[in-house]
Parts: C-alpha cells; sequence; structure tokens
C-alpha cells in the first residue's frame, strides 16, 4: 500500500552501496499513538517519549519534540497500563514503588493523561499517594526537539537534537527554518543544560498522607509551512448518542467504536482551504493526503454521510493534474497520489518524490467511482454537477495516457528511475511475483486496475447520460471493450482452479500467482456470475483465508511469507473490500468468513486495526501476529468496521432513481445488527436485520422506497 519505497523492504534500506550496510526502519507495534491531525504523540507504554526510533510528537510531516521523559528523583517511574480514553486522548499509569510506605503494595501511582490537539499536546500528571507518611519528591519532565522531517525518520536516518532557549521562568522553546516548538510547564521551573540540547522542566512537589497533586504542562507547534491543518469544522457524523451499532457479536459494536473515535482523529484539511475535510491516511507515516486511501476510505464511509466524500473529491480536483511531467508522474486529467510539505527523499535507495506526487495507477478511477457511489448516496445535485469537467478530465485520462502502449490495458511504469516502481495499492517494490516466486518487470498492468477502469468507465457513463453531457455511449462501448480483452488475456489456471492473474508483465506474460486482487473485481462488472462464483470460493479457501482475513498472496505461492509486507500478509481494508464485494454479489457465508476474521484480529489488537498484520495460520499462534512496522490508526483499516456493518445490513441506495436495494447478510455468523445514525441523503436513518435476514429500515426521505434483492 504505502512503502515510498522502491526497496524490497519498506523495513531497510541500503546506505553506502554495502551489502550489509543498511539502517533498519523503526518499529511501531508496541508503540501507542495519540492522535488528532495533523499531530501526533508516539511514546512508550509508559506514557514516556525517549529519543528512540520514532518515538515523539509530530507535527505535519515534522518531529517537534524529540524526547518528554518523565522521572521522580531521577527515577523513571514503572509502567503498569495504558487506554486510549477518545480521539487524540490517552491515559497511562506507573508506579513510584520507592516512595511511600515500605510495604509490597504500591503506594505512590503517577496517572498520566495526555490530550493530543492540532497543532499541540498537553498532559496532566497526577501523582496520587496511599501511603500513611508524607512524600517529597522533585518530578523533572527532560525534553528535546529535532525537527527531524518525517522520511528521515522513518529511514532510519541520522538526527540531531536543536539547541534549547529558555524563554520565561516556566518556557523553553526550540527555533528552526520557521518552525516554532514552545514546552510551557504550569508552575515549574525551566532549565537548559549545559549543552543546550537537552532541557528540563522541574516541579518540587510535597503529599501530606493520602493525598494528590496535580501537574500540567503543554507544547506548542508554530509551523507556517504546513500544508495540511485541522477543519474547519467537525464531522457531519451523528453524535456518539446516536451514530451506534448493537450486535449479536459483541466484538463489531467494540470494533465500530474504536474505529468511530480514530477515523474523527485522522480527519485533515488543507491549510487554504479547511472547509473541504479528507482521512488523512495513517500514523505516523502518511498522515496527509494520499489519493487512493483517502478515496478508499471516504468510499467506505458514505453509510456514514457523503460530506467526506465531496470534500475529499474537490480537494483532489484542485490538484488534478494538467500535463506530462515523468519527474512527478502528472499527466493531464490524473488523479495524484500524495502531498507533502516538501520533497520525500529517502537515502539509500535512489528513491526522490516531489512535494506533489502522481505516481499512482488507481486512484483516477478511484476517483469517478467516488463520485458516482456519492451521488448515489444522495450528494446534492449540484455539488456533483460542479465536478463533471474534472470526471471528462479524468475520462480523458483513462482512454489516453493511462495506457502508453496502446494494448487496451491500464498500466504504470515510472520513468523517472526515482520514483514508485510499483504504483497500485501494493507499492512495496517486490510485490507482484509469478506462482513461483519471480518478480515481474515493468510496465505492469494490475488485475485490479482493470477491474476499476472498467468501472469507472460504466459510472462514468452514468453520470454523464444524468447530467446531461455528452460521451456516454462511448465509454459504455469502452467497458465492453476492455472486458472481452480482460477475459481473452488476464485468466490462468492454477494449482487452486482458474483464476484471473495478478498482473500482465512488460511482455504480456501473465503473473500468475492467486493473490488477494482479485477480490477487487467484484462488484466492478468485469465478471460474470460464474466467473464471481469462481473466484469467491477461491478468495476463502485455507491458502487465503487461513488466517484472521484475507491474505494478500496464497499460502501456497512460492513468493509468500507471512511477514511480507504485500505477499502473504493481511490487510483489513483489503479484506474488508472483498468482504463487501462479496457481500453484495449474494456470497453471504464468504463474507461473514473474512468478516470473522477481521472481528478476531480486531480484539487482539484493541479493536484499533493496524495498517497489516501477519498472514500466518490460526493454528500457529491463535492470534494474528503483529506486523512491527504497521501505522496504526490507519484510515482505510479504521473504515473497515463501518463496510463490515454495512455489508452485514446490505443497503445499497440509489438516491436519483428513488430506491434502495436491501441484501443483508442472512444467517451468517455475524448475527443481528442494528445501526443508527446512518446518512442517506442528508437524512439520519436506522437499520437492523436479525439472524433470519429481515431487515427494517426508518428514516429514509421521502420517496425513496425499499426493495428487497433477488437470491
Amino acid at each position: 500500500m504505502l512503502d515510498d519505497a522502491s526497496s524490497p523492504s519498506p523495513q531497510a534500506v541500503a546506505v553506502g552501496g554495502s551489502a550489509d550496510a543498511y539502517r533498519l526502519q523503526p518499529l511501531l507495534h508496541d508503540l501507542v499513538s495519540t492522535v488528532l491531525a495533523p499531530t501526533v504523540a508516539l511514546s512508550g507504554g509508559d506514557g514516556q517519549i525517549r529519543p528512540a526510533g520514532v518515538q515523539g510528537v509530530f507535527h505535519a510531516d515534522s518531529r517537534a519534540l524529540s524526547r518528554a521523559v518523565l522521572t521522580i528523583d531521577g527515577r523513571e517511574p514503572e509502567a503498569v497500563g495504558h487506554a486510549q480514553r477518545g480521539p487524540g486522548a490517552t491515559g497511562f499509569v506507573t508506579l513510584a514503588r520507592w516512595l511511600g510506605d515500605p510495604v509490597p503494595d504500591p503506594t505512590v501511582r503517577i496517572e498520566r493523561f495526555r490530550q493530543v490537539t492540532p497543532g499541540g499536546m498537553e498532559e496532566r500528571v497526577e501523582i496520587v499517594s496511599s501511603a500513611t507518611v508524607p512524600v517529597a519528591a522533585v518530578v523533572s519532565l527532560e525534553l528535546g526537539c529535532d525537527f527531524a522531517p518525517i522520511e528521515v525518520v522513518k529511514s532510519g536516518g541520522d538526527t540531531a537534537e536543536a539547541a534549547a532557549e529558555r524563554t520565561a521562568p516556566d518556557q523553553i522553546s526550540w527555533n528552526s527554518g520557521g518552525v516554532r516548538v514552545v514546552a510551557t510547564g504550569t508552575g515549574a521551573r525551566a532549565e537548559s543544560a549545559g549543552s543546550a540540547r537537552t532541557a528540563f522542566l522541574r516541579w518540587p512537589v510535597e503529599l501530606a498522607p493520602r493525598a494528590r497533586v496535580t501537574l500540567s504542562w503543554r507544547v506548542e507547534v508554530r509551523d507556517p509551512q504546513a500544508v495540511v491543518t485541522a477543519p474547519d469544522r467537525p464531522a457531519e457524523w451523528a453524535g456518539e448518542e446516536t451514530l451506534r451499532v448493537v450486535a449479536a457479536d459483541h466484538r463489531l459494536s467494540r470494533l465500530f467504536e474504536q474505529s468511530m473515535d480514530d477515523l474523527r482523529s485522522l480527519r485533515l484539511a488543507e491549510t487554504a482551504a479547511p472547509g473541504d475535510v479528507f482521512l488523512g491516511a495513517g500514523v505516523p507515516w502518511f498522515l496527509t493526503l494520499f489519493g487512493r486511501d483517502s478515496i478508499w476510505a471516504a468510499r467506505m464511509l458514505l453509510p456514514l454521510g457523503t460530506e467526506l466524500a465531496m470534500g475529499t473529491l474537490r480537494v483532489l480536483a484542485r490538484r488534478q493534474g494538467t500535463r506530462l511531467d515523468p519527474g512527478s508522474g502528472e499527466a493531464p486529467g490524473k488523479i495524484m497520489h500524495e502531498l507533502r510539505r516538501h520533497d520525500f527523499t529517502v537515502e539509500g535507495n535512489d528513491l526522490h518524490l516531489p512535494a506533489a506526487y502522481y505516481g499512482t495507477i488507481d486512484a483516477t478511477p478511484l476517483w469517478i467511482a467516488l463520485l458516482h457511489d456519492a451521488w448515489r448516496w444522495g450528494a446534492p445535485a449540484t455539488e456533483v454537477a460542479a465536478l463533471l469537467p474534472q470526471l471528462e478530465a479524468a475520462l480523458g485520462w483513462l482512454g489516453h495516457h493511462a495506457d502508453p502502449d496502446g494494448d487496451g490495458f491500464i498500466e504504470y511504469i515510472d520513468t523517472s528511475g526515482r520514483g514508485l516502481a510499483n504504483q497500485g495499492w501494493k507499492d512495496s517494490g517486490d510485490a507482484l511475483r509469478f506462482h513461483d516466486g519471480r518478480q515481474a518487470q515493468p510496465p505492469i498492468a494490475l488485475v485490479e486496475v482493470q477491474g476499476y477502469a472498467h468501472q469507472a468507465a460504466r459510472q462514468g457513463a452514468d453520470l454523464l447520460e444524468a447530467f446531461g453531457r455528452p460521451g456516454a455511449a462511448r465509454w459504455r462501448e469502452h467497458a465492453a471493450a476492455l472486458a472481452e480483452r480482460f477475459r481473452a488475456r488476464f485468466w490462468v489456471e492454477g494449482p487452486q482452479g482458474r483464476f484471473p492473474a495478478l498482473a500482465l508483465d512488460r511482455d504480456k506474460r501473465p503473473v500468475d500467482a492467486l493473490t488477494s486482487n482479485i477480490g477487487h473485481l467484484l462488484g466492478t462488472g468485469l465478471l460474470t456470475g460464474v466467473e464471481e462464483a469462481e473466484i469467491a470460493d477461491l478468495l476463502v479457501s485455507p491458502q487465503m483465508a487461513g488466517g484472521f482475513g484475507l491474505r494478500t498472496m496464497s499460502a501456497d505461492a512460492g513468493g509468500f511469507s507471512p511477514l511480507s509486507y504485500h505477499c502473504g500478509s493481511i490487510w483489513a481494508h483489503d479484506t474488508a473490500i472483498v468482504v463487501a464485494g462479496l457481500a453484495r454479489a449474494g456470497f453471504a457465508t464468504h463474507a461473514a468468513t473474512l468478516a470473522e476474521g477481521l472481528l478476531t484480529a480486531g480484539e487482539t489488537f484493541g479493536y484499533r486495526l493496524p495498517e497489516l498484520f501477519g498472514g500466518d495460520d490460526r493454528s500457529a499462534l491463535g492470534r494474528p501476529v503483529p506486523y512491527p512496522a504497521a501505522c496504526r490508526p490507519q484510515a482505510w483499516s479504521a473504515a473497515a468496521a463501518v463496510t463490515v456493518v454495512h455489508a452485514a445490513l446490505g443497503l445499497y441506495p440509489d438516491v436519483p432513481e428513488g430506491r434502495m436495494l436491501l441484501r443483508p447478510l442472512a444467517g451468517a455468523p455475524l448475527g443481528a445488527v442494528f445501526a443508527g445514525g446512518l446518512r442517506v441523503a442528508g437524512a439520519e436513518v436506522s437499520a437492523a436485520v436479525d439472524r433470519e435476514g429481515e431487515v427494517v429500515v426508518t428514516g429514509l426521505p421521502e420517496g425513496i422506497l425499499t426493495e428487497r434483492a433477488s437470491t
């Protein structure tokens, strides 16, 4: 997905050309992230932010604090536990067992409550004594700031902390390149160490027996160069009182609740247009605009309303390509891949991405699909109509620049030599392999992208026709011709039967590995009913679904590894997209099988699904193995919870036509599900499905009729 590296692994880059000289990407799986975009704090489970790896307070692609270590009389408290407390909030509990009564039970504990805000962080530190004797101590907070760019941290590069300045009796500040970081401790004494690289806030405290004292401090980031900011409005999603899910499987309810907290915390806007909201892709590497990720997340969240979808569409439309530029990958009509505050350069693997980078083959057809789906869910017709010129430009890219050799398939190659080698969602350098493990060479025509293109052509035609624009017939013919070519060139025979290949390589050979990519074809119209059934059965085979969700690659493929980024791991969003496709196509049992794997994984990860996790068989450990460099939270992973709820309920509106198709997961292992606070054409809707598959929908706008899908 978001490797941003053309090296074989996203976890290591070569340094100085030596085969054994690698810098390792910092691990994430055991860190605690507290986020309210565009700011995030990453710490240990004890709340300490140490000058190591990716720990720190980050703001808009730059590290603002590289250390915030709390000590009592020079000793670090011992960790007991921590918990998420809502968007941008985490609580930590530690012990100072050397203080208080000399008894086995601890009598002095520290409760550290962290609240991240857009552009800063505040902490309340409560020292609680149950001791029978007075307690006196000095509480110190050791601080440092290195202003490290996110790409340097990601690649394990060297950083140096900046000089600290005592700017007030209780205040420390750091400055670099127009960015200013200020730390203030209420009632504290600020000190700068002799090296001027490390600073302290200190509080002398005295507690009477069975007393408590509260200390507080905050850090603020003033960054006029940031390209993203917090939105200027709250989410359209209903409040917690009405936006809720009640399910017979309590794991679904808890996953939905945590996911909504994470989605609220990932909302972003461009600094120049704070009213158009999108979701930042993930913490910490991708907390910015990503075309593919932001589109998929908005598409998955359409049951909660269309404002996020329309904001995402407008943000990307403003940056739609207008010229040919091999360096950035820009082309007329093309939707961008990612937006950064400056060029993104990774030392050691020749990766250099411009701040506005267009190296994605799928964002453009997915943009068309999001516009169409938002229209069907009831987005205002005036807002949809305003984007029709960009729709026509996107279709133009689809018919021209997306097929450089004219063979009728959408394909990519990085001609700059400094961009992403692979430009689908599986974008790591070794993601595309034949069944025997050999790597495919570009240009590459990905299987799922042909499905996206087919769907985009048909859906674009529907929009053009509905709004009285010319060209609908041309794009329907384009889709039909693509389907014929696809059927003739992509289907292969493998050990488990017939299926579409992962891709066509530079020699137009089918890349014959069995992968999760084929699940994305469901619902695109590219397959016949018989072909959908063949694919559905393969997707839930032990080789693909033997873990906790859908493996990215079949376990019997030569390139399979359970902890490979894209060749055997499990991605929550990938599984959820396939669950949605299976459910809508009527494969309820298949969909529920994969959904159950996600629920089990969610329980393991505290209901905050990571970017990806290991594809080990269930029999290995009985629980999923973390992928050590996975982002968490991740927008489309969090959105997976909404997709599972939506699939269970089976609501498919077509507001322009005044109807809603009902196709729930009847009798599936998920059991009965109720959801309140959904939105159709701006109206708040509730829906419930029982174990027998009977659906009740309330609150639909006047004129929209429900219709049960045929089995």
